[in-house]
């Protein structure tokens, strides 16, 4: 899940404070409630507010409409849909899959797949960014639907196997909640994955949920190595409090490690949970008219990317610092 300003941006433009400030339908994004462009300034609360469960139900649906799959590069292949994603990694011993999206995501992976030519039970390891609805949704009927294993760090694994129920999100409870799902493996930080001489390294970058996991690979693509991150998410959802938070009171210091782990991995390529953090539109046009695997290099939009989102970080921190002062 993403903060609501994440999605404004126009197709193709990369994620910043100062460009969700310049978005046309909304004047400033702040600890995740709305300014409109003609109001004077106005003292920041300490809690952006809740989400209801209309606006929560109106974004997820935005997320939900197909897209056509794509082979990126090298063994990586887009299966997700248009604001949910999900990876594919073929090997010669079978399939990785990175995220489900929601529930109704699976039947457009199930499709994606077999338009690519493999098979769905071929898939024998699922893997997560993160434990939200919107992106681990489909992880039971997934498993169903393949028995491949799925594997999540220690956190998230409690998420997943509760189904969303201990999540710290104030959100509506039922907007949060899928069916659960049992881990087969809990993945430790630094742990390898590998599946028929593909390996994914498992970095923990908690934060967004307790145990959001963010993955690196190196993709060879027409004899050329690319360094390959798949970014976890650092937003901050509406309604999360990051000091004295009841339900999550070590997040500020998770948060902290995970931005350091972020500007610490090298990265040529990066891709993201949800398509407007890394441009989606825009890139896969790019790769469609002949620019191939070259369309995702992109070691600034990296760097922007986890500047944006500290940034942010820091200036929810601050105000509620200031907030705090007698």
């Amino acid at each position: 899940m993403v903060r609501a300003g994440w999605n404004l941006l126009p197709a193709g433009q990369r994620f910043s404070l100062d460009a969700c400030m310049r978005a046309p339908r909304f004047a400033l994004l702040l600890a995740g409630f709305w300014l409109p462009a003609s109001a004077e300034a106005a003292p920041v609360p300490a809690l952006s507010a809740t989400p209801t469960r209309s606006w929560v139900t109106q974004l997820f649906d935005s997320w939900r409409a197909p897209v056509p799959p794509r082979h990126l590069g090298g063994n990586l292949y887009y299966v997700g849909a248009s604001g949910v994603s999900a990876w594919l990694f073929s090997t010669p011993e079978g399939h990785i899959l990175l995220d489900t999206g929601f529930a109704d995501t699976v039947p457009i992976i199930r499709r994606s797949v077999e338009q690519l030519g493999f098979k769905l039970t071929d898939i024998k390891l699922i893997l997560s960014s993160h434990a939200h609805i919107d992106h681990t949704g489909g992880h039971a009927a997934m498993k169903r639907l393949t028995g491949a294993q799925v594997l999540a760090s220690a956190a998230d694994a409690r998420t997943l196997e509760s189904g969303g129920a201990d999540d710290f999100l104030t959100w509506p409870k039922d907007t949060l909640l899928y069916q659960p799902v049992k881990v087969d493996r809990i993945i430790a930080d630094g742990e390898e994955v590998t599946l028929g001489g593909t390996t994914l390294t498992a970095h923990l970058t908690p934060g967004h949920t307790r145990g959001a996991t963010t993955w690196t690979m190196s993709l060879t693509d027409a004899g050329k190595a690319y360094r390959v991150v798949f970014f976890s998410s650092a937003s901050i959802n509406d309604g999360t409090r990051l000091l004295g938070n009841p339900h999550y009171p070590e997040i500020v210091a998770d948060l902290e490690g995970s931005f350091a782990r972020f500007k610490s991995l090298p990265c040529d390529i990066f891709f993201a949970p949800h398509g407007g953090q890394f441009a989606m539109a825009d890139k896969f046009a790019r790769h469609d008219r002949g620019d191939g695997i070259a369309a995702f290099v992109d070691p600034e939009g990296w760097k922007q990317l986890v500047a944006g989102a500290e940034k942010t970080f820091r200036e929810i921190l601050a105000r509620e610092n200031t907030l705090q002062k007698p």
